[in-house]
């Protein structure tokens, strides 16, 4: 099968979870680079699973990977006449099954001689992003007539932008008038340790960028949303700052009685958004007086959908090269 019949691969790529309490061990080892975990660290990560009843990331990226699939080979977003499907969709993950190497394999096992990797991550760094990167080059050594290319940032994708402006109106719209005039914006990101972040102040700015956007889209005045991390790793170096549950305090003194936490960089429901900003983030606000909120994930929601499919579309368009990764 030459290139022009066959179908275009597209990897859905992210950190991946442990599926059930028994994998937690063997999945921390892979996030620690397979350094010895500590017992304390295991029970806790299962305890925090066990609250959540399980991480869905896994169920979720594959729903997102089929929904993908369907939207890119629909006739109306295809002019090409063939039974055949354009696009193939699969999933990868760096630390648990099915892995990066897995979801390459599975798209060339259905005839796929070009790959465009698309990190669930829409604002990129190198350095930050790199472990994918090397996970993909090392599987894709096994197939060096393959093609494959990894796109870079898309956290500027006006779909993408939109979809996160919708779950924001939505969140807003269940809200009564008066908790509505008055609720404060925290648009959130995954913290990262200070001696990263300091060499990557693009990736930093992509983030803050992404919040100012969403908050044009949604009519919000300056004064009514902040830019805080969450999730900082519990290590001995300083991580990045300010921390969500620290601005409570400040909040409930100036009159603030409820929040929404607008997370933009988490694409599904996973640990981070179901412990970090729905348990613990939601206790921390309580003993402040505060109402937490957050909008909905983006998850399957067709808006976003479209908005992957946009990107992909354009990483074909340009020749899987422009603003890309290219192993080949």
């Amino acid at each position: 099968m030459d290139q022009s019949q066959s179908p275009v691969g597209v990897l859905l790529m992210t950190f991946g979870t442990a599926e059930t309490l028994a994998d937690v061990p063997a999945y921390l080892s892979s996030v620690r680079g397979g350094r010895p975990v500590p017992e304390d660290l295991v029970v806790e990560m299962q305890r925090r699973f066990s609250l959540v009843g399980g991480s869905p990331l896994t169920r979720i990226t594959r729903e997102q990977a089929a929904a993908l699939e369907e939207c890119l080979n629909r006739p109306d977003r295809s002019a090409r006449d063939s039974r055949q499907p354009r696009f193939r969709v699969a999933v990868g993950m760096r630390h648990a099954p099915p892995f990066i190497k897995d979801g390459l394999a599975d798209l060339i096992g259905a005839g796929a001689q070009r790959v465009i990797g698309l990190i669930l991550s829409p604002q990129y760094s190198t350095v930050i992003m790199g472990g994918y990167l090397r996970a993909l080059e090392s599987a894709r050594a096994e197939h060096p007539d393959v093609q494959v290319s990894v796109v870079h940032g898309w956290h500027d994708e006006p779909a993408f932008l939109d979809a996160l402006a919708q779950r924001v109106q939505e969140a807003l719209g269940r809200m009564d008038p008066v908790d509505r005039s008055q609720v404060q914006l925290f648009f959130t990101a995954h913290s990262l340790p200070r001696s990263v972040a300091d060499g990557e102040p693009a990736y930093i700015q992509q983030l803050q960028d992404t919040a100012e956007w969403i908050a044009e889209r949604t009519g919000l005045s300056r004064e009514g949303w902040q830019f805080a991390y969450q999730s900082a790793g519990h290590t001995p170096d300083p991580w990045l700052t300010p921390d969500i549950k620290d601005l409570f305090p400040a909040l409930a003194e100036a009159g603030h009685r409820r929040a929404l936490v607008v997370p933009v960089q988490f694409l599904a429901d996973h640990l981070e958004v179901l412990y970090d900003i729905d348990i613990a983030a939601s206790q921390q606000a309580a003993e402040a007086g505060i109402e937490l909120d957050r909008t909905e994930s983006l998850n399957t929601m067709p808006l976003f959908i479209e908005a992957m499919a946009g990107v992909v579309e354009r990483a074909v368009a340009e020749g899987m090269a422009k603003s890309a990764t290219t192993f080949s």
